[in-house]
């Protein structure tokens, strides 16, 4: 027999997947519908015992193997909400699209109906039954201006197409119960000081959760399961994305949306400081919850004023090419740098009152004190005061569609970032000349430094030639592949559904 629950179930699960497809037009609606009706009208009049499923690895993405969980019964499983909970659900859920026109859906709409099912399959398996609320923040891309925030400079970065989802609801008690999907790992805590968990990752929920609690937000317990797909340790802040989907869905959740976006991202930021241990300027958690599709953003890190800047380069194209070498952050060789900025900024303003920071000097001014500094901070001070300024040259030329000015400033920024700061790693370096000798545009090493990726502006014509060589002489010198990531530059912060 036809089970109709089922079937009811699916049509209406289609409905909730308009709700979620916000670009979705009223033809693309009803084309949806009568679809699903015409699905509904066969399976109804067929004299078959039973609905085929179609073939589950046909349809369904690849995602992480969930080993630690039991395997379960093939046939497909209804939660008493509608969701579906197995994979082979998902593919049932999924081929509506089969039913559609070439590029009637698109793949990005396509891609985030995967996710949402994806993430909701495994919130709904490890709690009981039900479920709460999605909420996605990006990661990012920083074009230019490294290691400037902290000095309250201007950086220019956008937030890209891949991050964390997490699905959040209240369960009435005093405990955060939090599943991470990714790593597999379950892991309680309650909200007071004394509470902060040993996991890693479940640091970052419970400082987000103790600094909305320091600004007046009544954070209660709640059960949580979260993915991502920003590449760790490639400088695209993971850590960011996942502190701002936190901040964004608690000030939702319990807050009445009372704290502004600005406050959000300075929440990310003190949770880095006091239940990390990086002690990180603001770019990271703004770019992740400011970002705007299709735009760049230059920000003041001191004034906090910021500007869009449409990024559509026509005959160029922006890619990460990730070294697989993961840095990690925390402890002296990021926290150092900060000091030798701060201490060259004291000395100079001893000499210039006005002067509150790096971002306030010149080199003059730095030449004048060279004698009373270290050579490593005088080194890392003239990188920072140059950085500075190429991020208001870079923004000038994209206004201007200079995009050669936009590479050579680039490069300029990897030479400052390798010799004088001193945070690149021989991968880096080696990726970046594989970017001179193939003729790309512009490319440096992109985040806090020590592995990651080189970001890098790339003809058009040069674009293939480029990712093959780099991953040809990359393998022959390391003995393995480096990872490509074309940029989309896609949304901040939001709620889902």
């Amino acid at each position: 027999m036809v089970n109709m629950k089922r079937i009811w179930s699916l049509l209406l699960a289609v409905f909730a997947s308009l709700l979620l497809l916000t670009s979705c037009s009223q033809e693309t609606a009803d084309f949806l519908v009568d679809t699903a009706l015409e699905i509904l009208e066969e399976s109804t009049t067929e004299p078959t015992e039973s609905a085929p499923l179609p073939d589950a690895e046909s349809t369904t993405p690849a995602k992480p193997a969930d080993t630690s969980e039991p395997a379960t019964d093939s046939k497909p499983q209804l939660s008493e909400t509608g969701s579906y909970t197995t994979k082979e659900d998902v593919a049932l859920y999924l081929h509506l699209y089969k039913h559609l026109p070439d590029n009637f859906i698109t793949k990005k709409e396509a891609q985030a109906l995967e996710d949402i099912e994806f993430v909701r399959s495994r919130f709904i398996k490890h709690f009981d039954g039900t479920t709460g609320s999605i909420y996605a923040s990006p990661g990012r891309i920083n074009l230019i201006g490294e290691h400037t925030d902290y000095n309250n400079g201007f950086v220019f970065p956008g937030a890209v197409n891949k991050g964390i989802m997490a699905e959040i609801k209240p369960n009435g008690t005093d405990k955060v119960c939090a599943y991470s999907i990714d790593e597999k790992d379950y892991v309680e805590f309650g909200l007071n000081e004394e509470d902060c968990p040993r996991a890693s990752w479940a640091k970052y929920i419970f400082g987000v959760c103790r600094e909305m609690i320091k600004r007046g937000v009544p954070v209660k317990g709640f059960n949580t399961a979260f993915a991502g797909d920003v590449p760790l340790g490639a400088g695209m802040s993971s850590s960011a994305a996942l502190e701002s989907t936190y901040a964004y869905a608690l000030n939702d959740l319990f807050g009445d949306n009372k704290i502004d976006k600005f406050e959000l991202a300075k929440v990310g930021q003190a949770t880095e400081h006091n239940y990390v241990g990086v002690n990180c300027g603001i770019m990271d958690q703004f770019a992740s919850v400011f970002g705007k599709s299709g735009s760049l953003i230059r920000l003041d890190c001191r004034s906090l004023e910021y500007q869009y800047f449409p990024f559509k380069p026509v005959g160029y194209r922006l890619l990460l090419v990730n070294t697989c070498v993961k840095h990690e952050l925390a402890g002296s060789p990021y926290n150092e740098r900060r000091l030798s900025c701060e201490h060259v900024a004291e000395v100079i303003k001893s000499k210039y009152s006005d002067v509150e920071s790096l971002r306030d000097a010149n080199f003059d001014m730095l030449e004048e004190v060279k004698a009373e500094v270290k050579p490593e901070d005088y080194n890392r001070a003239k990188y920072v005061i140059g950085e500075v300024q190429r991020v208001l040259d870079v923004c000038a030329a994209l206004e201007a569609g200079d995009y050669e000015t936009v590479g050579k400033k680039m490069y300029e920024t990897h030479f400052g970032l390798s010799k004088d700061y001193q945070v690149s790693c021989e991968e880096l370096d080696f990726l970046v000349d594989v970017a001179i000798d193939c003729g790309v545009t512009g490319s440096r090493m992109m985040g806090g430094g020590f592995g990651g990726c080189t970001i890098n502006l790339v003809k058009e014509e040069l674009y293939d030639i480029f990712v093959e060589k780099a991953k040809e002489r990359y393998k022959e010198q390391y003995g393995k592949l480096p990872l490509i990531y074309d940029v989309v530059i896609g949304d901040g912060s939001r709620k889902i559904c």
